[in-house]
């Protein structure tokens, strides 16, 4: 049996599918690693991104949280610069600041250093896989990517940016070239992740974690296309295919038209409110602010409650909902906290 036969009824593939559950699944985004001890204690001394690059070290940080806080899904351990680094692009992810480019990408002669990535330049990738779909067994695991739009603002700035300053001046002022550079990256991330995909991943999630710095007329022109050529490229498979941004509330309908099987909701908007505006056929996930995980658990339980309200209206109305945070677990989080509101979320939702 296949991973992703294996997997095929797990509460976290049938949400995905909006197909009735037992309990509504959870996962938390950026769960591998950032808050737990044994994480920092597996990684101590080890760079970013060459722990992205060993095997065993992926398999067992991806683990951890699923051990622990007994989690629906596990996600992949890896970083969006990942594929990046593996097509020989120069560039580090710096602690405290995030990733840095050594060269930015703003000619057309820069662009020929972002080349197509092949399964050879991520063997590291189809191990790890291997190693976690055979420990994971009926639970899933989801594949990890960053999304054109989020890299190419990586590469364009250099490095984080608030402003998008270089990036919307390439976007607006040389069209022609930002539509190449979008492409060229929209193949390196199917690429990545098919590489997962066939080596087990029974989902996909496309971070596009910066897409919220754009109006929706720009992002339906120039990043969606770019988007829905990666949920295209991984079709086939026939794996949910989940996209995520932050600030994002705006563009809910487009991300979910760009080919997503579920649409990520950030905290902002309400999952009933984003229902009504990314339309049926979809399911959600999200969307507790991750910032009330440092208050009491009973204010805890509150607001994961009203997520839980708010979905209910989602779900008879027929549509799937995974729980989630509506972004990445902040590192002083108190994993604790995580465990208990696992629990909270099964108990409260079981059939």
């Amino acid at each position: 049996m296949t991973a992703h036969q294996q997997t095929a009824a797990s509460p976290f593939i049938r949400a995905c599918r909006r197909e009735p559950v037992p309990h509504t699944p959870v996962w938390f985004m950026r769960q591998a690693g950032r808050s737990l001890p044994e994480y920092l204690k597996a990684r101590e001394g080890i760079p970013m991104l060459e722990s992205c690059m060993r095997p065993e070290l992926v398999a067992e940080i991806t683990m951890q949280p699923v051990r622990r806080h007994k989690v629906d899904a596990a996600v992949y351990y890896s970083d969006i610069m990942v594929p990046l680094k593996a097509i020989g692009l120069d560039l580090d992810i710096k602690p405290g600041i995030g990733p840095v480019v050594a060269d930015p990408v703003r000619t057309r002669a820069d662009l020929a250093r972002v080349r197509d990535l092949e399964p050879d330049d991520v063997p590291y990738v189809t191990e790890a896989v291997g190693l976690l779909t055979a420990e994971l067994g009926g639970t899933p695991l989801i594949g990890f990517a960053g999304a054109p739009f989020t890299l190419a603002s990586y590469l364009i700035e250099g490095g984080p940016s608030r402003t998008y300053e270089n990036t919307k001046a390439m976007m607006y002022g040389d069209p022609e070239l930002w539509a190449a550079l979008l492409d060229r990256l929209a193949g390196v991330t199917a690429a990545f992740l098919k590489v997962q995909i066939e080596a087990g991943a029974s989902a996909v999630q496309l971070f596009d974690s910066w897409a919220g710095a754009l109006a929706p007329a720009d992002y339906r022109q120039y990043v969606m296309p770019a988007s829905a050529k990666v949920f295209d490229a991984v079709a086939r498979y026939g794996v949910p295919r989940i996209h995520f941004g932050v600030g994002t509330g705006e563009l809910l309908g487009l991300m979910g038209e760009a080919g997503a099987d579920v649409v990520g909701v950030d905290w902002r908007v309400p999952l009933d409110e984003a229902a009504r505006r990314v339309g049926p056929g979809k399911a959600l996930q999200g969307n507790l602010d991750p910032a009330v995980l440092f208050a009491p658990t009973r204010a805890v339980e509150a607001k994961a409650r009203e997520v839980l309200d708010a979905a209910a209206t989602v779900t008879a109305a027929g549509g799937g909902h995974v729980f989630n945070l509506g972004h990445g677990v902040m590192p002083s989080t108190d994993p604790d906290t995580l465990t208990r509101l696992t629990d909270f979320v099964h108990r409260t939702t079981e059939a």
